[in-house]
């Protein structure tokens, strides 16, 4: 196993034991099997129904952002964005991250990195919504101030939770900024001038050696840049964002309906829309840390800690964290399984370390550069 892949793996599993005694620590056993035989499961058809059109909508949304670099087809987009999502669920590291572009570059000869970049775009947005509507969250729905949670070494509260959203702020305004910046033409070229300047001090050692330098190196990086721009070009169509922005809404939207499905079948778990909204965002939240694949651990110590916040017990937060995290994992591996049988793609085979060089090789390195003639800007620099 990859050396990274097998920290990460550990990592995880450390973090979601430790995550999972924190969250069941006080919930008995036997009662929590009890309350999951309660759980009116026939309310799992609908709400499976809805994650699946919500990802129906997410492969729209992949292929609307793709199209600013390359055309593909829907199922260009669903097979490698499905699988690698599928992968995130089953192998370590998040390796369906790194899948997706992949295998989109093998498919249909979209560069890695203008692939990687695009799903990169896509996590901005999502970001971008989730917390809107964390502080829409705060805003409307009442969170008792004096509600605090002891979670290991961390005292969880209001205050953690907009302390949290203010981060995620502040990194997505960062990201924001350096997407303009890789996508404006002038800053972009200036970049690429200053990259292709940084072998020429080796000229005083030997004119091979900055050539070697310049070829192996600094070429690479300018086209790298190229194609992070190409995958980020669509922030010059404000009508191709403002649909994004919708198809990202209703994405998140149909989710947190799938979670109010599932809550009419759960006894004890009498939450609005909106609450249940604002659990699946503290959810989101707590996932962004390193885990077992799947998320499992993390997953539910977020659900219970805000289930709590609204008054529900922790047996009955524990029950439905569970079974509805299981409900949103299982269609996803499923649907990814299958696309995987129908391409072909063998999904080890993908997560293995030369895979990624491979698709660097493939699709990452042309001789021509996009719009920027790597001969001019060697004259210029």
């Amino acid at each position: 196993m990859n050396k990274k892949i097998l920290i990460s793996l550990v990592v995880g599993t450390v973090v979601s034991a430790a995550t999972l005694y924190l969250a069941f620590r006080n919930v008995p056993f036997g009662d929590l099997i009890e309350y999951l035989g309660t759980i009116n499961y026939l309310w799992v058809i609908p709400a499976t129904l809805v994650i699946l059109l919500s990802f129906m909508i997410r492969v729209l949304r992949w292929q609307l952002i793709l199209r600013s670099a390359r055309q593909v087809t829907f199922w260009e987009a669903h097979n490698p964005m499905m699988i690698g999502f599928m992968m995130n669920c089953v192998l370590p590291g998040r390796v369906g991250e790194l899948a997706r572009p992949i295998l989109l570059n093998k498919q249909s000869h979209v560069p890695f990195t203008t692939g990687l970049a695009t799903v990169a775009a896509e996590r901005v947005f999502d970001l971008i919504l989730l917390i809107s509507l964390f502080a829409f969250v705060l805003a409307t729905v009442p969170i008792d101030p004096a509600l605090n949670m002891t979670f290991g070494t961390y005292q969880l509260n209001r205050e953690t939770l907009e302390t949290i959203a203010t981060g995620m702020l502040r990194l997505c305004i960062l990201v924001i900024i350096g997407i303009i910046l890789v996508t404006i033409d002038y800053t972009r070229t200036l970049i690429q001038r200053i990259i292709l300047k940084t072998p020429q001090p080796f000229r005083l050692l030997s004119d091979a050696l900055a050539e070697k330098i310049t070829r192996r190196l600094a070429v690479p990086l300018v086209n790298i840049t190229e194609n992070i721009a190409a995958g980020f070009s669509l922030v010059r169509y404000p009508k191709s964002i403002g649909l994004i922005i919708m198809m990202t809404v209703f994405i998140w939207l149909l989710q947190a309906f799938s979670y109010y499905l599932m809550a009419l079948g759960c006894p004890g778990v009498h939450l609005s829309y909106l609450e249940l909204s604002a659990v699946m965002v503290v959810i989101a939240f707590f996932i962004a840390l390193p885990s077992v694949p799947g998320f499992w651990g993390l997953w539910e110590a977020g659900g219970v800690f805000a289930m709590t916040m609204f008054g529900v017990s922790t047996k009955e937060a524990a029950g439905f964290t569970l079974a509805n995290h299981a409900l949103q994992m299982l269609p996803v591996i499923l649907v990814g399984l299958i696309a995987a049988i129908v391409t072909g793609v063998n999904i080890l085979q993908v997560s293995r370390p030369g895979a990624l060089q491979d698709a660097e090789d493939h699709g990452s390195f042309p001789e021509s550069i996009g719009s920027v003639n790597r001969d001019k800007l060697k004259a210029e620099s």
